[in-house]
């Protein structure tokens, strides 16, 4: 039995992708290794906590006074004297940061580094927040006894940015949560159609509403053509710039904006959508590609990076800033229900290698090559 902590201040308090991924981490671990003892460090708990989730007795919060009253303190440095307490084996830092001072203590450690974009597109953060995000990579990287990069993109940019040797590095993928893995009913379909008045057939984008991920690039493809597009995110001042060019061109009925869906509603309308389109210039991994295929709903994405990893050779690849070419891939499926039948068939087979058991399986080997 292995006694394994973990940074779960996203588990409780992050309700998207960094949440999702140390939920569904923690959740797979839990089901297909439950002999271990699994234990929670985070400076709070959330609003939005499940019964199961507080009822969980392996949530561990900071118990003296300064690490209550700076629970950035704790979380980098105090944390430890309770790990040590816990007689924890291995900390394995979620979301690219770990402690200081696991080493010393003899903990041995394991960091997940989702994605480099601060290094690499650096005029999309403030230079506090890049010095910051650099400054805990930097130290993770360097410091934690092994590394897991969600993708092979993920793995080249440790090894070019922070020159970290390959040997040190493990990609293991990351899981999708199972409300993507069942199929859906007519009936639940109809229910989602009905409640949020959707339309029938339409193009899907999910993800943050933000330059990166190139939402107004789908806009603009698929004007003068008669299909809908649903955007599913959190708006950001991106926003705006899309909903003033949808005015100006009269496609306020064409474009429909979401957010705030629990995971059933939005496993349901990927499996409702026609195409799922994801023309994002770059990502560490890119999960709602694996919620597509998982749907079986036909993907458009990006040419490069790390999209060919995520959805296989069964999706369509596009240029992202060419919108000539995204609306001649929405055509080109659209017009082809043998294409698109095939492509969900054939893209939900690719999928299975994200599976919970492959993935479980592949992070207790790589705790257990430390112990």
């Amino acid at each position: 039995m292995l006694t394994i902590g973990f940074d779960a201040k996203r588990y409780f308090l992050n309700y998207t992708g960094l949440g999702n991924y140390s939920r569904d981490l923690i959740r797979i671990l839990e089901k297909h290794y439950p002999e271990n003892n699994y234990i929670k460090y985070t400076p709070k708990l959330g609003d939005n906590l499940t019964s199961n989730q507080l009822a969980d007795k392996k949530i561990q919060l900071p118990t003296s006074k300064i690490s209550k009253m700076l629970p950035m303190v704790w979380r980098n440095w105090n944390i430890i004297s309770d790990l040590k307490r816990d007689k924890v084996e291995i900390y394995h830092g979620l979301s690219g940061e770990i402690p200081i001072g696991l080493q010393k203590a003899g903990i041995k450690s394991v960091v997940t580094i989702h994605d480099l974009i601060f290094l690499r597109y650096p005029e999309l953060y403030r230079a506090v927040d890049r010095w910051i995000y650099d400054k805990k990579a930097k130290y993770a990287v360097e410091n934690a006894d092994r590394i897991i990069a969600i993708s092979e993109q993920t793995k080249q940019d440790l090894m070019s940015y922070y020159q970290v040797p390959e040997d040190k590095i493990s990609v293991i993928y990351q899981v999708s949560h199972p409300a993507f893995k069942t199929e859906k009913t007519e009936e639940e379909k109809e229910r989602i159609r009905l409640k949020y008045n959707l339309p029938r057939d339409f193009v899907l984008n999910v993800g943050s509403i933000e330059p990166r991920k190139n939402a107004f690039q789908i806009v603009k493809a698929i004007e003068g053509l008669d299909i809908p597009l649903v955007i599913i995110g959190k708006e950001t001042h991106y926003t705006q710039s899309i909903k003033e060019y949808i005015a100006s061109k009269g496609m306020e009925k064409q474009v429909v904006f979401m957010k705030g869906l629990s995971m059933d509603e939005l496993a349901t309308i990927y499996a409702m959508a026609n195409i799922f389109i994801y023309p994002s210039k770059f990502e560490g991994f890119g999960i709602p590609i694996i919620e597509a295929l998982y749907s079986g709903t036909p993907v458009i994405t990006t040419n490069s990076g790390v999209f060919p990893e995520a959805a296989g050779p069964f999706s369509n690849y596009i240029d992202p800033e060419n919108v000539a070419e995204i609306r001649k891939s929405i055509q080109l499926i659209l017009s082809d229900p043998e294409l698109a039948n095939n492509m969900a068939v054939k893209g939900r087979e690719y999928a299975q290698r994200f599976n919970d058991e492959i993935i479980a399986q592949q992070i207790m080997g790589l705790y257990h090559q430390l112990v």
